[in-house]
């Protein structure tokens, strides 16, 4: 048996979800790990995201990762301390379009468990109030028992922490990788000789790669979201989604859905120019993070649009019966998006892999992913 000090070492640059998967995977697999991360803690998009696990919403290769990703959430929870339960996921009707689309996705591509719901039951469970204009808007919903809901401020700084105490784990933040080449990572603190090389950059992965980046089309995808009081007591309910979503996950896609788009673009072209996603997940202090926009950019400048935050917010207020949101944090999330596909798989030089998600669901799919590369070398 391989002893700790003689084991092949796997050098991870990158501290996000997907970096801190193959880190996770490479030490129950056996080997040594040392992770690279340039910032003092991960503050991309492993912490400006929803903290939902929405695996039933996705179908494909994605879907594949997002099943193989629950049963690892729930292990890190046990292993690690990390927040996350299986909330489940209820995707809201408020239309006769949007309700095609979740009859069709029960009638042809059901995910297991999934419950059609009447709109009062809908109403129920986002605890409005009997014969309000809100609860009387909601026409069905489709309820998705398995997902998982956990808490993005806190997930990737506790798996973090779980490797670098790992005996056969370390954790080198504040450290710049400069380059990359087979055996060796050249850092700001100086070399780290691997035997194999991981690179999770995200959407920075051209800083390091460009002729890979250019050629997969990387860009930033940046988007809006904000941190609510919830306006009742909702309790610690599942992630909610709505029409807008329905156009954005795999699951949905379909007939149903293409006649959606063609209504919402119609009727609700603010909603278009934005690209929404209204959607919000409950988190364990009773607040809700809502989001969320997205525009896809070279380099994402930092601005907010408050006139965008305020459509999201709108809308939110609008589905749970109150006037208005009470604010309490906004923030710009910022991801890697490719026109070329949802991850990007190169390797540039013997012994180097490159391993980024080109679409915005890191946290549904990044362990099952990290396993995949480990199981794969």
């Amino acid at each position: 048996m391989t002893s700790q000090t003689t084991a092949p070492r796997i050098a991870i640059v990158g501290a996000g979800i997907i970096g801190l998967a193959h880190a996770v995977a490479a030490l129950d697999a056996g080997y040594r790990v040392t992770v690279i991360e340039q910032d003092a803690a991960a503050v991309t998009a492993s912490v400006r995201n929803f903290g939902h696990v929405g695996a039933s919403v996705q179908a494909g290769e994605l879907g594949e990762l997002a099943q193989e990703s629950l049963p690892i959430w729930l292990g890190l929870a046990q292993r690690a301390g990390v927040v996350a339960r299986r909330a489940g996921t209820l995707v809201v009707a408020r239309s006769a379009a949007e309700t095609a689309v979740l009859e069709e996705v029960v009638a042809e591509r059901s995910p297991e468990g999934a419950e059609l719901l009447r709109g009062s039951a809908v109403a129920a469970k986002l605890q409005l109030r009997s014969g309000s204009d809100a609860a009387a808007a909601i026409r069905a919903g489709l309820l998705l028992p398995a997902d998982i809901t956990a808490d993005p401020r806190t997930a990737v700084a506790r798996i973090a922490a779980w490797v670098a105490g790992h005996e056969r784990g370390e954790v080198q933040f504040a450290t710049t990788v400069h380059a990359v080449h087979t055996g060796v990572v050249e850092t700001s603190r100086g070399r780290i000789a691997a035997d194999h090389v991981i690179v999770a950059a995200g959407h920075l992965i051209g800083r390091l790669f460009p002729a890979q980046a250019e050629a997969a089309e990387v860009r930033e995808c940046a988007l809006q979201m904000a941190r609510v009081r919830a306006p009742h007591r909702l309790g610690r309910g599942p992630a909610v989604l709505t029409g807008t979503s329905m156009l954005r996950y795999s699951r949905f896609a379909g007939p149903a859905a293409d006649a959606l788009r063609a209504e919402l673009t119609r009727e609700r072209p603010e909603l278009a120019e934005i690209e929404a996603n209204v959607m919000f997940t409950q988190q364990e202090d009773g607040t809700l993070l809502v989001g969320d926009s997205h525009a896809a950019h070279l380099t994402a400048p930092p601005f907010l649009d408050e006139r965008w935050s305020q459509i999201l917010l709108d809308e939110v207020a609008a589905l749970l019966g109150a006037p208005q949101l009470e604010v309490l944090e906004r923030w710009q999330g910022l991801y890697a998006t490719s026109a070329d596909g949802d991850i990007l798989r190169a390797s540039p030089a013997p012994g180097v892999s490159i391993v980024t998600l080109t679409t915005g669901v890191g946290m549904t799919v990044g362990l099952g992913l990290g396993a995949r590369t480990i199981a794969a070398l």
